[in-house]
């Protein structure tokens, strides 16, 4: 005691003020296009906890997962103790439970590519990442910029983004709209989408509807499914019901699973760079 008596009289004369250090963020992710922006601005580290729908980076494995969209584990999120929740902004029921417990939340939207940047210059903010936050928003965009270069006097191509579809029909046909992410990558790829007037995310589009305008490539996206050689052929055959569709008459039908077109995060640039090498095989590699 009089050690310690001894010790606190001399931090008082000396002026030396002693504070605890701030404790490390803890962080948990429901959106698979957030936990990737944390990864990529060197917050790894500060993941607690992420959904069950994350696969990327392999890190993300040995991350306890919390539910989803529709199934959040309340429970396990509180026992996280995590000091940030980052939820879709229509989980309003979790949001209400999170902020009676005094955690901080962060709503989360789908956006435009812009958004995307928004949301990574957030995060970088929130935690005290700004310049890595930075420098990864510069990268992505000089790496669509490097795109648009190589796609520089190439003709838009006519395309029919369909994002989902009944397996082995023309039936359920889910495709991009005129709004969101997901049409500005028909653009960023040097396509123009043949649904672009629809001022809507996703488009049910009756079969009519994509014979009257006659996209002249179909990229399909199919995540969450792995593709053999036979599969894949199989699907692309469905679409010969259609022969008046210029792009099953020239045979511009691509099956591609790859979750880089349909993750709105720090890989998109890639994504973008894959379907611009469908569209504009001479162009872009």
């Amino acid at each position: 005691m009089v050690v310690a008596r001894r010790a606190l009289m001399m931090v008082m004369a000396l002026g030396v003020i002693v504070t605890a250090a701030p404790p490390s963020p803890r962080v948990i992710s429901l959106i698979p296009a957030v936990t990737e922006m944390l990864f990529a601005i060197g917050a790894g580290s500060d993941v607690s906890g992420v959904s069950r729908f994350d696969r990327f980076p392999a890190e993300v494995s040995s991350r306890p997962t919390v539910g989803g969209l529709l199934d959040p584990d309340t429970e396990r999120i509180l026992a996280l103790r995590p000091t940030l929740v980052v939820i879709y902004d229509t989980q309003v029921d979790l949001s209400n439970r999170l902020a009676a417990a005094g955690i901080r939340t962060w709503p989360y939207r789908h956006g435009s590519v812009a958004s995307i940047y928004d949301t990574i210059r957030g995060l970088g903010n929130a935690l005290g990442r700004t310049a890595d936050a930075e420098a990864l928003t510069r990268r992505m965009q000089q790496e669509l910029t490097d795109v648009q270069g190589a796609l520089r006097g190439q003709a838009a191509v006519p395309t029919l983004f369909v994002i989902g579809r009944d397996v082995g029909a023309l039936q359920g046909l889910d495709v991009a709209g005129g709004e969101g992410f997901l049409n500005e990558i028909v653009e960023l790829a040097g396509g123009v989408n043949v649904f672009r007037d629809v001022a809507r995310a996703a488009v049910d589009a009756p079969i009519e509807q994509v014979l009257a305008r006659r996209p002249e490539a179909i990229l399909e996206l199919w995540v969450n499914r792995q593709f053999d050689a036979s599969t894949r052929q199989r699907e692309i055959a469905v679409w010969n019901a259609l022969p008046a569709v210029p792009a099953v008459r020239n045979h511009r039908i691509f099956e591609i699973n790859d979750e880089r077109l349909a993750i709105p995060g720090p890989r998109l640039p890639d994504g973008v760079r894959l379907f611009a090498s469908l569209l504009h095989p001479d162009a872009v590699r």
